[in-house]
């Protein structure tokens, strides 16, 4: 088994990064090869609407025809097993540099008929890990989590399964005294860090352990 992990965070160290290796380590437990990709590190754009993947009979039909750091990668996803996507969200939704990714992974298998076709030759699991500084309540209220769900489907109509896992009010700085952010309560927030986090990088290793697991 192989599992492909992508962060879609600027930091590597930080949140969204440990909670992927924690996922990873998950997955290594079940004796799967893993790797991860920083895509902050990567060269490459949004799609550019050449539609080279769509053209009937065309040498790109299926796959992304732009040459760039993502062309290695989308061919090692092809003979991957699962793939896992971490994020944290910014204005309520992945980082840019998350949906650019996005955009090149599932439009070039979207097949526009009645059938909703993918051209993806197989079935794997795919899954989501999202970071948000907000709080349960803020990311429902704000529906950061319906934002989510329209990626969760898409990626099920490609791939054939797709599951999110939430972490929330995470800490944005290592020290809140040196930025402008009266409205959090630093304290509050540290001692559930503490407390939560720990927690939820254990959710996080079990993810990645149940993405590669054989069903018997």
């Amino acid at each position: 088994m192989k599992l492909l992990a992508f962060n879609g965070s600027p930091r590597k160290k930080w949140n969204t990064a440990q909670l992927l290796e924690h996922a990873l380590l998950g997955a290594e437990s079940e004796g799967a090869k893993t790797r991860l990709y920083n895509l902050y590190d990567l060269d490459f754009k949004g799609c550019i609407s050449c539609f080279a993947c769509k053209r009937a009979q065309g040498k790109s039909y299926g796959h992304c025809a732009v040459k760039d750091d993502l062309h290695p990668i989308f061919e090692k996803i092809e003979k991957a097993d699962a793939i896992l996507i971490g994020s944290p969200i910014y204005l309520g939704i992945t980082t840019g540099i998350t949906r650019c990714f996005l955009e090149r992974l599932i439009y070039q298998y979207l097949v526009y008929d009645e059938e909703r076709s993918s051209l993806f030759k197989k079935k794997i699991r795919t899954a989501f890990i999202y970071t948000a500084g907000a709080t349960d309540e803020l990311v429902q209220e704000m529906g950061f989590d319906r934002n989510a769900k329209g990626t969760e489907m898409a990626m099920e109509r490609i791939f054939g399964s797709c599951e999110s896992f939430f972490v929330t009010d995470t800490l944005q700085f290592d020290d809140y005294s040196k930025y402008v952010a009266p409205r959090l309560d630093s304290e509050a927030k540290k001692e559930r860090y503490k407390e939560q986090f720990p927690l939820d990088c254990k959710k996080a290793y079990e993810l990645g352990a149940r993405l590669v697991r054989q069903e018997e």
